[in-house]
């Protein structure tokens, strides 16, 4: 009995752990970033940018249409739903309301007796394009290199410049935070980003492998 009731409570504090840690997660939910979409009502459709700011759960930034940019003067999450306070022309301010759909923002509300809606899209943050001051080890020894990389999507292009000469990036894709490219169709670079410096492996045709880091020039 007493074993079973030791197992029970433990059980139990399990379970609450993980209710808890998914409460922590869901909190730290956040809506920030730049998205970019469509406003549309029953006339047509007009582009839209939306650039949220986070600071400990309050949200600022700035909307912006057709008509200009708009100061969102204050947010806050409630229920799972962004609720904004946006500036109008005349010093006047209007509620908007967004919810998640999957990485981008919907929502709908009235106007002037109009029935808009909102379709944004979150834009990725490009941490891939520009140049790279690189070292791979190469038996024990370091091997310096460059690389010039460009980002588009997720593919990426670019070249590299060491003291073999200048090889170019045959392939290469960035996707959900790894980075791999090809050099010259023979020299394979993999790496993933921590703290905004690059850390992986390269192999050299099968013919010798090792691990490289780089750091972003600013």
């Amino acid at each position: 009995m007493n074993r079973n009731r030791r197992v029970v409570q433990f059980l139990g504090t399990l379970a609450i752990a993980a209710m808890t840690a998914l409460t922590v997660a869901a909190q730290s939910e956040t809506f920030a970033g730049k998205y970019e979409g469509t406003l549309k009502d029953a006339t047509g459709e007009q582009k839209m940018t939306l650039d949220l700011l986070e600071d400990a759960g309050k949200y600022s930034g700035a909307l912006t249409t057709s008509r200009g940019s708009f100061k969102i003067l204050k947010g806050q999450v409630a229920d799972g739903t962004l609720k904004l306070e946006i500036e109008k022309p005349g010093g006047s301010s209007a509620p908007m309301s967004f919810r998640k759909n999957g990485d981008g923002l919907v929502a709908t509300f009235t106007e002037a007796g109009k029935d808009l809606s909102v379709n944004l899209r979150k834009i990725a943050l490009d941490e891939i394009s520009g140049d790279w001051d690189a070292v791979a080890d190469a038996q024990g020894q370091p091997f310096p290199f460059t690389l010039a990389l460009k980002l588009d999507g997720e593919k990426v292009t670019g070249s590299s410049n060491s003291q073999l000469g200048v090889g170019t990036v045959t392939t290469g894709v960035w996707k959900e935070g790894k980075l791999s490219v090809v050099l010259d169709g023979n020299i394979t670079l993999v790496a993933v980003m921590i703290e905004g410096k690059l850390s992986g492996e390269y192999d050299f045709a099968g013919q010798g492998s090792g691990k490289w880091v780089a750091v972003k020039r600013k």
